[in-house]
């Protein structure tokens, strides 16, 4: 199986999104969703904890797998919904604030 991730090299996708009151990022390929009273503050969570999670891994010496998890259908479908065209994209109840890309190398 190929990787696209391994401890140096590749990208992380994150989508932030509101459900009711409440505001989420999850990271794709990481499997780590975290949650804020507003967008900013959901991606500043997530930012966070994705860089915890690449250091660990990296300290550990952990096999690529940990950052090739299989992908939450319904985060990967907000994703490219996001990716569309909309100014203010939804997916059902769910309205998308951003969706973006991290490089791997530059979260050391």
């Amino acid at each position: 199986m190929a990787f696209k991730n391994t401890l140096r090299r590749g990208s992380i996708r994150n989508v932030i999104f509101r459900e009711g009151k409440s505001w989420y990022g999850a990271a794709l390929e990481l499997n780590i969703v975290e949650s804020g009273e507003t967008p900013q503050e959901a991606l500043f969570l997530l930012d966070d904890a994705v860089k915890g999670y690449i250091e660990a891994a990296r300290k550990a010496k952990l096999s690529i797998g940990v950052l090739n998890q299989e992908i939450n259908p319904e985060y990967e479908r907000l994703w490219n919904i996001g990716n569309s065209k909309s100014d203010r994209p939804k997916a059902g109840k769910r309205e998308i604030y951003s969706v973006a890309s991290q490089q791997i190398a530059a979260l050391a």
